[in-house]
């Protein structure tokens, strides 16, 4: 609840920037190590959603306008993982815990349920 938006081309851009952040910790993002070091040191080994990978967002406003302006921040980033997580524990019956929810780790958990 962000109360009376001031902003409102400002609030949308913060929530879809959450809700794109949130959606690619869920799935993607992740610090890989080789040899005890860090492998994933910038942008091109550093797995992150790309534009091409971000569903269009639709962001609804609620005019409050007898209502104080709140702090909008980062709001959006946490559920977009939780709705992620749980449409897949929905879609495939068993709950995932562990980010990112890659191809890999989904695989491996439905052989370890199918066996």
């Amino acid at each position: 609840d962000a109360g009376l938006v001031v902003n409102p081309d400002g609030a949308r851009a913060q929530i879809e920037g959450g809700l794109i952040q949130g959606a690619s910790w869920a799935l993607k993002e992740a610090v890989r190590f080789e040899d005890g070091r860090v492998a994933s040191a910038d942008f091109s080994t550093y797995p992150i959603l790309r534009f091409s990978e971000v569903p269009e967002i639709e962001v609804a406003l609620i005019d409050r306008p007898g209502e104080r302006s709140l702090g909008i921040g980062e709001a959006s980033s946490g559920q977009a993982a939780a709705a992620i997580a749980n449409a897949v524990a929905r879609a495939l019956g068993l709950r995932i815990r562990t980010l990112p929810m890659t191809r890999e780790r989904i695989s491996a958990m439905l052989l370890g349920a199918a066996g």
